[in-house]
């Protein structure tokens, strides 16, 4: 396990389970999502996506108090004085890459755990002063898809059938870009019989081969969802 001041590796069990099988060690930033933090929305579909309730926010370690409080805390940060604050996420890439050449890993890093903020327009310098780190983010910001990305940033696209509008944007931007697309399934069942790859395996997802469906299936308040976010057919 490895701890900065906005980073940590070894706290979230899916990308526990890619680091012991590959060669990559991931780190992952956490905020709290959308509105919550109340001062800015690092969430710009959440309400359109309808993710803001089955949102793993609260999943693992989310769900003690002075977590959301560490994450508000970070948030805040970032809107307010985003100068320093990237100058700590600098600090703590530049920790993180020394850590991994000493334990024999490459550096993974997700910035976007519970947040969906364009960071190749916010701090673009990051990937070409850290060419080393793979990063990479899920995102249902469906324009990034698009968008000429630097070489080692790898997004894959999340879906949500929450609203029609938005499903076609995303499945078209999948289908036209060949970035792939992640679907959450009400079930490992239904998400088997979709053809798609297996999401949970692994977190590694710019190890997955391009243009497929990325499968995973509903976990913790996503199970009860009805809005749409979670898929009871295939796609």
């Amino acid at each position: 396990m490895w701890k900065g001041n906005l980073l940590s590796s070894g706290t979230n069990a899916k990308t526990v389970k890619g680091d012991k099988a590959s060669e990559y060690l991931t780190a992952i930033m956490y905020l709290a999502p959308a509105d919550l933090a109340g001062v800015i929305n690092v969430c710009p579909m959440a309400e359109l996506a309808k993710c803001k309730a089955p949102c793993l926010n609260l999943s693992g370690r989310g769900r003690f108090n002075n977590v959301q409080l560490a994450r508000i805390r970070k948030t805040r940060w970032y809107a307010e004085d985003r100068t320093r604050f990237v100058w700590q996420l600098r600090d703590d890439l530049t920790k993180f890459v020394r850590y991994c050449d000493k334990v024999g890993k490459k550096p993974a890093v997700r910035l976007n755990g519970t947040s969906d903020i364009m960071w190749e327009v916010v701090a673009p310098s990051l990937f070409t002063d850290f060419p080393d780190i793979q990063f990479y983010d899920y995102t249902k910001i469906y324009k990034r898809a698009y968008a000429k990305l630097p070489e080692n940033y790898h997004l894959t696209l999340s879906y949500s059938g929450a609203n029609q509008d938005y499903a076609q944007a995303v499945a078209l931007a999948h289908a036209k870009t060949g970035v792939n697309m992640a679907v959450v399934f009400r079930t490992k069942e239904l998400r088997q019989a979709s053809g798609a790859i297996d999401g949970d395996e692994t977190d590694l997802r710019f190890l997955d081969p391009k243009g497929v469906v990325v499968g995973l299936y509903a976990k913790g308040k996503a199970k009860t969802d009805t809005s749409g976010f979670v898929i009871d057919t295939t796609v």
